[in-house]
């Protein structure tokens, strides 16, 4: 991890992967992510972990199976939402988005239990960020 302050439009333009998250920090045990989001993610959820999303630019939506049914959050430029440990889950952006995500280091993208993976998902625990 760089002992440097990080600049976060600098950090998403090094890279051009969807789906794909780079490690950007770490805090204590805790990885902060960015990702550059388009389309559809799949459903997933985390078992032990809630899930934190603070959304950089665009939109993101996330559709939630809740015991009450299934519920769609929106979430605009600067709005955070947490997904609770253990509620299927699934991030959507239909017109793209920049996230950042802070979860426990080692978490998969894809969750603890999820669909099948699309060639588009990079199932992954982060990829170090490169040229920032």
């Amino acid at each position: 991890m760089s002992s440097e302050p990080i600049l976060l439009s600098k950090a998403l333009a090094s890279f051009d992967a969807l789906w794909s998250p780079r490690i950007v920090t770490r805090v204590n045990d805790y990885d902060v992510r960015i990702a550059k989001v388009e389309g559809e993610h799949i459903w997933h959820a985390h078992d032990d972990t809630d899930e934190f999303f603070l959304v950089l630019e665009g939109e993101l939506h996330i559709s939630l199976r809740e015991p009450d049914g299934e519920r769609t959050v929106l979430l605009t430029q600067g709005a955070v939402f947490t997904v609770p440990r253990g509620t299927e889950h699934k991030p959507h952006a239909p017109s793209g988005a920049a996230i950042l995500m802070f979860e426990p280091t080692g978490t998969p993208t894809v969750g603890d239990r999820h669909d099948e993976v699309p060639d588009h998902v990079d199932s992954t625990i982060g990829h170090a960020l490169d040229n920032t």
